[in-house]
């Protein structure tokens, strides 16, 4: 991982405030043979992992090799800059029946709902989505290691 100043990181509830409103995200799988595959996605944060519903080559890619690295970033100028770099093992919710075991699935689905303005009767709604066909899948990212910036805390 890349050596940033200590005095750059942001700390913990940095961390959950940024992750828990930014919309999306650059999440890099390996593709066949040793091609990265680099896609933006949209995301929900809970219980400190990323959830993804997602399809397709990345559904093919983690099946593969549950290895990641997400990068999620905001701010335009320089100065700006506020980002986390997050490499770690993917899991896919290959089934309804595993997704009503994740207990922090739940929390992820209104993140996202919550992202997105999702509302029903007025409320905050959750994102609905549940496994479906070959690909279209839950996709939950436990980063094991992870790495921080925040260019406004520069002298």
């Amino acid at each position: 991982m890349a050596k940033i100043d200590a005095k750059l990181h942001l700390n913990a509830q940095e961390i959950d405030a940024l992750m828990g409103t930014v919309v999306h995200l650059r999440m890099a799988t390996i593709g066949p043979g040793t091609r990265i595959n680099l896609t933006p996605m949209t995301f929900g944060w809970a219980g400190g992992k990323i959830y993804i519903f997602g399809r397709g080559q990345k559904i093919a890619n983690l099946r593969r090799d549950t290895t990641a690295t997400m990068l999620i970033d905001v701010g335009e100028a320089w100065r700006e800059l506020q980002g986390i770099m997050m490499q770690g093992q993917a899991e896919i919710l290959e089934t309804a029946a595993e997704e009503a075991e994740d207990g922090d699935l739940p929390a992820a689905q209104l993140n996202i709902g919550q992202k997105h303005s999702l509302t029903k009767d007025g409320a905050n709604a959750p994102y609905q989505a549940t496994a479906a066909g070959n690909s279209r899948r839950w996709i939950v990212f436990t980063p094991t290691q992870m790495v921080s910036w925040d260019n406004q805390k520069l002298a």
